[in-house]
């Protein structure tokens, strides 16, 4: 008999881990590893350990489960992937796709869809939840119509890494020693995504972040 599939589950809410937690450990070709609170955790408990999944929730302190999605593919590339999430999102979905998930499952289901979408994506297919096939494609196609291609990106990964953190209400200081950047370039990247996103201050930030899913209200 093969040796269990094992998981690292990031999430920051604590009941939402043992939830899911017991889930995965019900079944007898899953068991849980190791736990994060937050995407940072989750990256080095990732490099730290043998893992050979990570189920990973968006909205996460520090950094979110797509940065850790991003920074995880690019040093694991053999450790797959699920993102968990309470957001019936196509931009999250397409983001996650290209952090490198295999698989996108929605909170309000994981009792149904976890397990399979865990067994997919070690046999390195792709998971999307049921009823979500047909939006999508549709979705797609309107955009292919309109000479459109997949939504684009509104801000770089590194632009994405301070707005999380400004606010979350980290000072230009704390971001500058978090991501080993000086102030100067925090501030450079802080007025490029004023300019870009066409807002004025700290709040306005702190608004869009909340409904780009970067931090919880």
């Amino acid at each position: 008999m093969s040796s269990p599939i094992r998981v690292l589950l990031a999430d920051d809410h604590t009941l939402v881990r043992r939830g899911v937690r017991l889930i995965l450990d019900g079944e007898p070709d899953l068991t849980v590893v190791a736990e994060a609170g937050d995407g940072a955790e989750a990256v080095a408990l990732a490099r730290a350990g043998e893992v050979d999944l990570a189920v990973l929730d968006v909205a996460m302190p520090r950094m979110t489960g797509l940065q850790a999605a991003r920074e995880l593919s690019q040093r694991l590339p053999a450790l797959r992937i699920l993102i968990l999430t309470m957001y019936d999102n196509e931009q999250y979905f397409f983001e996650a796709l290209r952090a490198g998930a295999c698989g996108y499952v929605l909170k309000s289901v994981a009792d149904r869809d976890l397990v399979d979408a865990c067994r997919a994506a070690m046999r390195d297919e792709p998971f999307i939840y049921p009823g979500a096939e047909r939006a999508l494609v549709r979705s797609y196609l309107d955009r292919l119509h309109r000479g459109d291609g997949l939504p684009a990106r509104a801000i770089t990964e590194r632009e994405e890494e301070i707005l999380k953190l400004v606010a979350e209400g980290h000072s230009s200081k704390e971001i500058g020693e978090l991501l080993f950047i000086s102030v100067k370039t925090v501030e450079r990247h802080r007025a490029n995504l004023l300019h870009k996103l066409g807002m004025r201050d700290r709040l306005e930030l702190t608004r869009y972040a909340i409904r780009s899913g970067l931090v919880e209200p």
